[in-house]
């Protein structure tokens, strides 16, 4: 009997969006007939869902969802200097903790030697070190790369850091991008890299998520002070500056003269993002009677009402590669306003699964609003074709046999 591949998965990060996008990938690894192990954080949030793999939980970090990081901004200056001092503080206390992490991780898959170590985003430069190390003594090392680029951060240290962090991509025997787009961008910025040592891949679905048990809808409502038959549009995923919100609370309030909705911004707020000066802006222009801010991790079981309530999902992105989120809405069969930025156009069918628009256009955004809000059928059926794609085109089962497929030609070239 041939042996099965054995693939090691390296997430850690504890929830969110990387974490799911693994654990599906790892179930549809599996199915393709992959002995896969995932290595997570202490507090892995897939804990309780069905596993056809393996997880070791190894990685002892921190939570990345942290609600310290949701306060609002301190006014007093000697508290604002003490948390400034706090923060420096844990920040080089969390660097200490990774690479300890680091240093257990690589012991450990020296120990066990799997046939490909398949990494993920890439935080700091000093990573390249451990990654160089394993590809020297002998594994075969790959990146599914969500992210290359700082998107939020134009600090000068930190893009330097960024270049520096560039020297791991050598290491990899193959690299994986989310968009045939993102894939040129990442050669145009690191030509010392192969092209031949990369492939696009299409984002998998959110499925998993149709079997989590969820609250109602009647509760989310009541939470919002919506009523029953109030349309919704939303966003939803992380709150930063990339994700351009000035422009859908701008788009927003355009919209808002020519059809009977509300907005709704749901998702974590990074450390990039004021919420005081969000609120402020939704003041200014008027609608804050129309703006519900819902500024946390939203937990697994109101992902489907939230879902639910929404007539269109607004994903407005100044600059980004793919989008989980996106996925999400598809998922659950919701139509889709998108901008033409990174890999977003590969997946938006526009005029069938939604609409792509320019990035910093309000008015384009505005117009697909209204067009959605204004008629529930073409709605209805956006979001139809919209579930059709998601269970078809970004099924896990095409995206795990490519990858798949991949492995094995480069263990069979290492024999």
């Amino acid at each position: 009997m041939e042996n099965k591949l054995r693939l090691y998965v390296v997430e850690p990060n504890n929830g969110g969006g990387l974490v799911h996008f693994a654990y599906q990938l790892c179930n549809a690894m599996a199915e393709e007939g992959v002995d896969v192990t995932l290595i997570a954080g202490a507090n892995y949030e897939m804990a309780d869902q069905p596993h056809k793999f393996h997880v070791e939980k190894l990685l002892n970090l921190w939570e990345h969802f942290d609600p310290e990081s949701m306060k609002a901004e301190i006014q007093n200056p000697i508290k604002r200097l003490w948390r400034k001092i706090y923060w420096t503080l844990r920040r080089g206390a969390r660097g200490v903790r990774l690479i300890y992490a680091w240093v257990r991780l690589t012991q450990h898959l020296l120990r066990v030697r799997p046939d490909i170590v398949q990494f993920s985003k890439y935080e700091y430069s000093f990573e390249s070190f451990f990654v160089g190390y394993l590809r020297r003594r002998g594994l075969i090392v790959s990146q599914l790369c969500h992210e290359f680029e700082l998107r939020e951060s134009q600090d000068m240290i930190w893009a330097v850091l960024d270049r520096l962090s560039g020297e791991v991509y050598r290491y990899f025997s193959i690299i994986y991008f989310l968009s045939e787009e993102i894939r040129k961008r990442f050669l145009s910025l690191h030509s010392s890299i192969p092209e031949d040592r990369t492939l696009s891949i299409p984002h998998g679905n959110s499925g998993w998520l149709l079997n989590i048990p969820s609250i109602s809808e009647d509760v989310l409502r009541q939470r919002y002070g919506l009523q029953k038959d109030e349309r919704i549009v939303l966003f939803f995923g992380l709150l930063a500056p990339s994700k351009g919100l000035d422009d859908l609370l701008d788009a927003f309030a355009i919209a808002r003269k020519s059809c009977n909705a509300k907005l709704v911004i749901a998702g974590y707020p990074t450390k990039h993002i004021s919420m005081n000066e969000m609120l402020e802006k939704n003041r200014e222009l008027g609608t804050a009677d129309q703006v519900i801010f819902d500024a946390r991790y939203i937990p697994l079981n109101e992902i489907r009402p939230l879902m639910g309530l929404a007539s269109v999902v607004v994903y407005p992105y100044r600059s980004g590669t793919q989008s989980g989120a996106l996925q999400t809405a598809y998922t659950f069969g919701k139509p889709v306003i998108a901008t033409a930025v990174g890999g977003l156009p590969e997946v938006v069918e526009d005029g069938k699964s939604g609409y792509i628009v320019s990035p910093n256009s309000p008015s384009e955004i505005a117009e697909k609003i209204v067009a959605l809000v204004n008629n529930p059928k073409m709605a209805d059926e956006m979001g139809q074709y919209a579930r059709h794609l998601s269970e078809t085109r970004f099924s896990w089962n095409t995206v795990a046999a490519q990858i798949a497929r991949e492995y094995r030609r480069l263990v069979e070239l290492r024999k």
